[in-house]
C-alpha cells in the first residue's frame, strides 16, 4: 500500500502521519471495530469518537437516516466518560500507534470548564495520544458543541481555555461557517492545526406523519452531499490561516481526498464512507497514492494548495 516513488508521510501540527489518510470521528468507533476488515494501521491517523470529562447519554433514538446523497446523525456525541474510555480502549490505542497509526483523541464538552477539565485528564490518562481534537461544532448537542466554535470570539475563548493544558498537538474541528475569521483567531490562541468541516444542520421530515424523521428537528448532514461544500471551505481557510489543515466532508474516492489536498489541507479524514463500505479507508488511500504518481511529484506535499483556482 507504500507508494515506492511517492513520499506519502505528512506532518499535521505535529501529528506526524505516515500517510494523509484519518478517520473522521464518529464513523470509526475506536479503530478495533474495523480490524476484521482490514489492518487499521496502514492508516496515517484515526480520531476516536468524541469524549468528554464524564459519560454522557446521548440523543434518543432515531438518531441516523438516509436522505438524498447523504446521512443526517443526531447521536448527541454518547461518550463513557474519561476514565472509563482509556480502561476500555488504552490498550488497542497504544498498540495501534505502537504500530505506526497516530491516535488523535477527539474532546467534548459543554462548557470552557468541562473542554478544559476533559483535555487534563486526557494529557494525564492518554499517553498513546498524539494529539487532541477539539470539537466545538457539533450540531446535535443542546448546551456546547457548535455554540462554542459560532463566533471568533467563542472559539478563541475554548482555544485560550485547553492551550496551556497540553504540550501535544491541538486540532480543532470546525463548524461550516466563517471559516476564515474563525481560523485565523484559532491560530492566534495557539491551535497547531484545523479540521473542516463538521456536519451540516438540517432536516428531514416524514411526510406521512408530518414529524421530524429523527428524535430531533435537526440534524448533523454527512455524505456525498456535502462534499463540495467542504472543499470551497477548506480552500477559504488555506487561504486564510497558515497552520495545516484536515478536510473533511463526503470523501468517498481518492480523487475526493485530492480534491481537498489540492484544496489546501494536508490530511483528509473519511467518514460517513466508512458506514456504507468499511473498507473505504485503505481503497482511498490506494486510489490516492496512485493520483499522486500521476501528478509526477516525488512528495505528496508539493501538492498541497496546488489547485490553479
Amino acid at each position: 500500500m507504500v507508494s515506492d516513488t511517492v513520499n506519502m508521510s505528512v506532518d499535521l501540527g505535529g501529528i506526524k502521519m505516515k500517510n494523509p489518510i484519518n478517520t473522521a470521528s464518529g464513523t470509526f468507533g475506536n479503530g478495533w471495530q474495523f480490524e476484521g476488515f482490514y489492518d487499521v494501521s496502514t492508516l496515517g491517523a484515526i480520531t476516536t469518537k468524541g469524549c468528554a470529562a464524564e459519560p454522557w447519554d446521548g440523543n434518543p433514538a432515531p438518531r441516523m437516516c438516509e436522505v438524498n446523497s447523504a446521512i443526517m446523525n443526531s447521536v448527541g456525541l454518547q461518550n463513557p466518560g474519561a476514565h472509563a474510555f482509556v480502561e476500555t480502549y488504552g490498550e488497542y490505542l497504544a498498540g495501534l500507534e505502537g504500530r505506526g497509526t497516530r491516535v488523535i483523541v477527539q474532546v467534548a464538552g459543554h462548557s470552557l470548564e468541562e473542554y478544559a477539565r476533559a483535555v487534563e485528564l486526557f494529557d494525564e490518562l492518554a499517553p498513546f495520544a498524539s494529539g487532541f481534537e477539539i470539537n466545538i461544532s457539533c450540531p446535535n448537542v443542546s448546551k456546547g458543541g457548535a455554540a462554542m466554535g459560532a463566533t471568533p470570539k467563542a472559539a478563541a475563548e475554548v482555544m485560550r481555555a485547553v492551550r496551556p493544558l497540553t504540550s501535544r498537538p491541538v486540532v480543532v474541528k470546525m463548524a461550516p461557517h466563517d471559516v476564515a475569521e474563525i481560523g485565523r483567531a484559532l491560530e492566534a490562541e495557539g491551535a497547531d492545526a484545523l479540521s473542516l468541516i463538521n456536519t451540516i444542520p438540517a432536516m428531514a421530515i416524514d411526510v406521512r406523519t408530518r414529524r421530524s424523521r429523527l428524535s430531533r428537528a435537526t440534524a448533523g448532514l454527512s455524505g456525498p452531499a456535502i462534499h463540495n461544500i467542504a472543499v470551497r471551505m477548506v480552500w477559504e481557510c488555506h487561504n486564510a490561516v497558515d497552520i495545516p489543515l484536515c478536510g473533511i466532508g463526503g470523501v468517498s474516492s481518492g480523487a475526493d481526498a485530492a480534491e481537498f489536498i489540492l484544496a489546501g489541507a494536508t490530511a483528509v479524514s473519511v467518514g460517513t464512507a466508512n458506514l456504507t463500505d468499511p473498507t473505504s479507508a485503505p481503497r482511498i488511500l490506494s486510489e490516492l497514492e496512485q493520483w499522486a504518481e500521476s501528478q509526477g511529484v516525488r512528495d505528496i506535499n508539493d501538492l498541497i494548495g496546488a489547485a490553479e483556482c
